[in-house]
């Protein structure tokens, strides 16, 4: 059972470092987290067939699925088995009209902006999937 009262924790986790995320086709991926999300390519593929994008203080690693290092963590994802629930990205400022006229301008498909709770508190937020069906969540701050 769940309580409020915890014991003292030595770790005090300040933000995500990185997720890492398994793709079918990291070229398109690369271009889809480049271009559409604004995140700029730090590192590869390469040879390992990892690339490493930042986005704001985090990253986010795409590895290619044909690779070694892809193959090691089982099948690949599809679109019915996608490899999370999904991430959410902190997005300041916070102009839905402008975000969402660069979605359209992607030809990328996303819901309604809805009011949620995030680490920020509750804000505005959108959900998308990249193109291999991982979903996404661009948040605001109220």
């Amino acid at each position: 059972m769940l309580s409020g009262m915890q014991d003292a924790n030595p770790l005090n986790l300040t933000h995500i470092d990185h997720v890492v995320i398994r793709a079918r086709d990291i070229e398109l991926m690369v271009a889809f987290y480049r271009d559409v999300l604004g995140c700029r390519l730090e590192r590869g593929p390469g040879e390992l067939g990892l690339a490493q994008l930042r986005a704001g203080l985090s990253l986010i690693d795409l590895v290619d699925v044909e690779t070694e290092l892809g193959r090691a963590a089982g099948d690949p994802p599809d679109g019915r088995a996608p490899n999370m629930d999904h991430v959410c990205f902190q997005v300041e400022p916070w102009d839905v009209a402008a975000i969402t006229a660069h979605l359209d301008k992607h030809g990328v498909e996303y819901g309604p902006v809805e009011s949620r709770y995030g680490a920020a508190g509750q804000g505005p937020s959108i959900y998308l999937r990249d193109p291999e069906g991982n979903t996404l969540e661009l948040k605001g701050r109220t």
